[in-house]
């Protein structure tokens, strides 16, 4: 019964290990195909720019003699630079949204080699003693990715989704508008102008918070000290970043776990802490990060943050992906004392 039992459990390894490869030559063909299409849209936009500038130009010119210019020509002209407008914010949306599937696809395709790499070493008595978690393990990967889908759902409805509603809304009276008030429909243009300007913003700004690409480019220190700036200009906290040791890059996926754990702390602080000082410390020591948040907000007991209240400011899961990795993580607080919370990461060199 237990050689059944364990061949069973080899057995649904070997499939787990075949679904594998089966993805990665999958996310290898969507790979090249994604940067075929990458390519292509950054030409369109590139057109579609030029097109545009030269369309603004116009219109400018028209706006320093409005009172002369052919009605005709007033419609004209804006209609097309609206249809440039719209057409070059889709089209940077559409080239945005592959890029960053470009790079989900890269992360996914390294994820599998690694896994592969990882199952594939093992001898055959280590796999039978260790396949007991694996189901486990698909089980979590498989939750984690659909609370990271409800989150991104969640997000995309309540901020670029209402933006681009508010843009329509505003195209839609100011062509209404233009044949019988035009003041009115030149005011309900710079509305739109901010409107689209606002939108497009919130987009970047989701990006970005979705997986910053100068993350990859430039690394995490420099994608941390852009975030804490931003962050600062949105929220109005006094933020004081403070970094010392040897600033190198380090391997993805411990600048993604650094990067995402100071996101994570922050919007912890923005949101419940009622702050209105955060300091982020981050060391680059020569084999272990050194990281600390500390604001001076409410504070809390630590003694009695337990369950659903942790569960709120995603200390288990932050702590969790820390461990995996060898590291620690620490909390200090107290009620009406701030919160200071630190972590430690092997660099892995």
């Amino acid at each position: 019964m237990i050689e059944a039992d364990a061949g069973g459990e080899l057995s649904q390894l070997e499939a787990f290990i075949e679904f594998n490869r089966t993805e990665l030559e999958q996310v290898r063909t969507e790979m090249t195909e994604i940067g075929m299409l990458v390519e292509q849209s950054q030409g369109e936009v590139d057109k579609l720019a030029k097109r545009n500038a030269s369309i603004t130009a116009h219109l400018h010119q028209i706006q320093a003699h409005f009172d002369s210019m052919p009605r005709d020509d007033i419609r004209s002209t804006y209609e097309a630079f609206q249809d440039a407008q719209q057409r070059l914010f889709t089209m940077r949306g559409q080239l945005e949204k592959l890029q960053s599937d470009e790079v989900h696809l890269n992360r996914y395709e390294k994820f599998l080699v690694k896994t592969l790499q990882l199952l594939e070493g093992r001898s055959s008595l280590d796999i039978a003693d260790q396949t007991g978690g694996s189901d486990r393990i698909i089980q979590e990967i498989i939750e984690a990715q659909e609370n990271e889908r409800r989150k991104i759902s969640r997000q995309i409805h309540d901020g670029p989704a209402q933006a681009l509603a508010n843009f329509i809304l505003h195209t839609e009276i100011a062509y209404r508008l233009f044949d019988t008030d035009q003041d009115r429909a030149r005011e309900e243009l710079v509305s739109l102008k901010a409107a689209a300007t606002s939108a497009f913003s919130q987009v970047r700004d989701f990006i970005f918070d979705l997986r910053p690409m100068m993350l990859d480019d430039l690394g995490m220190v420099p994608t941390v000290r852009r975030y804490s700036e931003a962050f600062k200009e949105k929220t109005g906290l006094d933020i004081n970043l403070v970094i010392t040791g040897t600033e190198r890059r380090l391997e993805p996926h411990r600048e993604v776990l650094t990067f995402r754990a100071i996101q994570s702390l922050l919007r912890n602080v923005r949101d419940h802490a009622q702050a209105t000082q955060v300091k982020i410390m981050l060391d680059i020591g020569e084999h272990v990060l050194r990281i600390s948040v500390e604001d001076n907000g409410k504070g809390f007991d630590t003694e009695t943050i337990s369950g659903e209240a942790a569960e709120k400011y995603s200390l288990p899961i932050l702590r969790e992906r820390i461990e995996m990795v060898g590291g620690s993580l620490e909390l200090e607080s107290a009620a009406g004392e701030g919160t200071r919370i630190a972590f430690t990461i092997p660099t892995g060199e």
